[in-house]
């Protein structure tokens, strides 16, 4: 029996869920993280830092993540094990059909600064709402007429069964490093567990993965990082990445896309990004999120 930890959320238990119904036999075990409780942690660690440490004392055999939470280092002594195949990458607009749509003063609800940050290039006349809480939280807020419009993950939409709030697919927008992707993490010298895993494994799923994440590794990406990454398979062991970084307000950017081997073209774009002030943009991001 397989021991799989989760947070509790709905989309948390679904994903989790199905990656159990890959293995022969698994159960879930649900854990509260820092996330979830509310804490004001400012890092991705708040939704895995629970998780790992129950996976480190052995409480549990594996842990299920969305990739796009999980920071760039694990802890000590774990590893991931298996990407799973991936779902839709992309970002789902509700309320209308597309960004040039949207009405010239709409009130649009998200908590992500890469989503803010990349509409704002598009459009100077929106205006941005935070909205946090689970998908249905937030769908209701747009029901409610909190919000004229939402931005969600198209993946999560699906994964809950509510494909259908989506009205339109935002392509405009480069996602964030591991969307739509989800990470098993597993003990390092637990064999009998990771040879389990490898089923699970879609080797084109991992290859991207990986790259958009050395890319956010090698920027020192954090969470007030406007950051998108999307690579996707090329020929052989090569993908071709996509990246995209900017301040919150939209008013600068730097956008580029290259092809090269999986485990190294994360620092390659990460090198040429830099080369024309990625770095100092970055820098600027942040000093921006933090005032």
């Amino acid at each position: 029996m397989i021991r799989i930890g989760t947070r509790g959320s709905a989309l948390a238990l679904a994903q989790a869920s199905w990656v159990a119904s890959l293995i022969e036999d698994a159960e879930l075990v649900t854990i509260t993280t820092s996330g979830d409780r509310g804490e004001n942690i400012a890092d991705k660690s708040r939704w895995t830092s629970e998780l790992e440490r129950a996976l480190i004392a052995g409480e549990i055999d594996v842990a299920v993540h969305s990739a796009k939470d999980v920071p760039g280092e694990l802890a000590e002594g774990t590893t991931i094990a298996a990407v799973p195949e991936r779902a839709s990458v992309l970002d789902a607009l509700s309320g209308f059909a597309e960004v040039a749509s949207i009405t010239p003063g709409a009130r649009v609800g998200t908590s992500s600064i890469r989503r803010i940050a990349q509409l704002r290039a598009l459009r100077t006349d929106l205006v941005f709402v935070e909205v946090r809480g689970n998908v249905d939280t937030r769908l209701r807020k747009l029901a409610s007429g909190e919000v004229d419009a939402l931005v969600l993950a198209q993946a999560g939409l699906e994964r809950l069964g509510r494909g259908a709030e989506a009205t339109g697919l935002l392509r405009e927008l480069v996602p964030a490093p591991g969307q739509g992707a989800l990470l098993v993490q597993a003990r390092e010298d637990d064999a009998a567990t990771l040879a389990s895993l490898a089923t699970v494994n879609d080797e084109a799923a991992e290859r991207c993965v990986m790259s958009e994440r050395a890319l956010a590794s090698s920027l020192a990406a954090t969470c007030n990082t406007p950051l998108g990454a999307l690579a996707v398979p090329d020929s052989g062991m090569d993908v071709t990445l996509k990246a995209w970084v900017g301040l919150p307000d939209g008013s600068h950017w730097i956008a580029d896309e290259v092809t090269g081997r999986f485990d190294e073209v994360g620092a390659t774009m990460a090198e040429r990004m830099c080369a024309v002030g990625a770095h100092d943009l970055l820098a600027i991001a942040e000093a921006m999120a933090l005032a």
